[in-house]
């Protein structure tokens, strides 16, 4: 049985909360807030800041609009 490689990001592919939240279009908070409610994981860390993968970041975002798009019809 094989084993998947474990997944190497490279620092440079990684982003802080403050440039992952202008990426998405967002405030800092609301990228916190994803964290907290899991709909988001950081991909590591650099001192106490979150370092997250931008298709992560564009997942959740994704994730979350369409739920608020969902309770808006209804």
């Amino acid at each position: 049985m094989r084993t998947a490689p474990p997944t190497y990001v490279p620092a440079s592919a990684l982003v802080t909360t403050a440039m992952a939240a202008q990426e998405a279009a967002v405030v800092p908070d609301t990228i916190r807030k994803w964290v907290q409610l899991q709909h988001l994981t950081p991909a590591g860390r650099r001192g106490r800041s979150h370092l997250f993968r931008l298709e992560d970041v564009f997942a959740a975002e994704r994730a979350t609009r369409r739920a608020h798009e969902r309770r808006a019809r209804a």
